[in-house]
């Protein structure tokens, strides 16, 4: 048994290479080999948002404040509220934030293949951010 307490897992800051705006990951889990579970709150402040990515065994967000915005290749952007569960398919091409006046926060569950969560591409532009 391992128990994380609170606060022993510092904060970190959004890179610029994978954000856009100001955003704030919080460690939750990172489960030990063979496991492959890894989780983070990650809280977007309005108008940030991810690049384009994939995850190569998909994500899953649990959206537990404000709202955001979400986007598969392809699809519309939709709004995303608390309680909203969100499954992003293994190599499925998305990206995912805050609305433009509203912060959010989800929780994030990814696991990892061959030690990689995930594939960062470009950023989203403010036009298909505000695509809607």
């Amino acid at each position: 048994m391992e128990i994380k307490r609170v606060g022993s897992q510092p904060s970190g800051k959004g890179s610029s290479d994978y954000f856009t705006g100001v955003v704030r990951i919080d460690p939750i889990f990172g489960a030990p080999e063979p496991a492959r579970m890894v989780i983070a709150s990650v809280t977007f402040e309005p108008g940030a948002r991810t690049a384009w990515h994939t995850h190569p065994l998909g994500q899953t967000l649990l959206v537990i404040a404000g709202c955001g915005l979400a986007q598969r290749e392809g699809g519309p952007v939709e709004e995303i509220h608390p309680g909203d569960v969100i499954w992003f398919s293994p190599g499925e091409r998305h990206w995912h934030g805050a609305a433009l006046s509203t912060a959010m926060t989800h929780i994030a569950v990814q696991e990892k293949l061959d030690g990689k969560t995930v594939d960062w591409m470009e950023q989203v532009s403010d036009e298909q951010y505000q695509a809607r």
